[in-house]
């Protein structure tokens, strides 16, 4: 039988999807509230931060919505297969940090190079590590709801 349409292969992609849309979702809706927070209170109550306001939503705001949307897809998928069905901490942790950081310090970096404050950067980096902590814990509840079911260690 050809390993492409193996059953039990397909429904582990199915809950791959699952958590990755999830994720993705989980993702989205934290960069609407971030951006949300940054141009309504930060921004307007801290001199340093006013680079953190977006303005209207504009084609580079879509575009980032997009981007941070599939960041959350691809964490969602990964988170599946780094966590497995075991307990360990440290890996969950591990998981976010990595995607986290990754996003986090992009930003600071070009902030680095870009700006003459960092700060709003490092605030905007942050929020990456946050993101992925609210996705991550999202996906643990969906796992043990049984919405999404683990991957399982062979």
């Amino acid at each position: 039988m050809n390993k492409i349409f193996d059953h039990q292969l397909m429904a582990e992609r199915i809950e791959s999807l699952k958590a990755g849309f999830l994720a993705g979702l989980c993702l989205t809706v934290a960069f609407f509230l971030t951006t949300l927070v940054n141009n309504l209170v930060l921004a307007t109550n801290f001199d340093q931060l006013a680079s953190l306001a977006t303005g209207s939503f504009n084609l580079q705001w879509l575009v980032s919505a997009g981007i941070v949307c599939f960041c959350g897809l691809l964490f969602g998928v990964t988170y599946r297969y780094i966590i497995r069905s075991d307990k360990n901490p440290q890996l969950k942790a591990g998981g976010v940090l990595a995607f986290g950081l990754v996003r986090g310090l992009t930003q600071v970096e070009v902030g680095l190079s870009d700006s003459k404050s960092v700060l709003p950067f490092v605030v905007l980096g942050v929020e990456s590590i946050l993101w992925f902590a609210l996705a991550a814990f999202f996906l643990d509840t969906a796992m043990q709801l049984g919405w999404i079911k683990p991957f399982q260690s062979k």
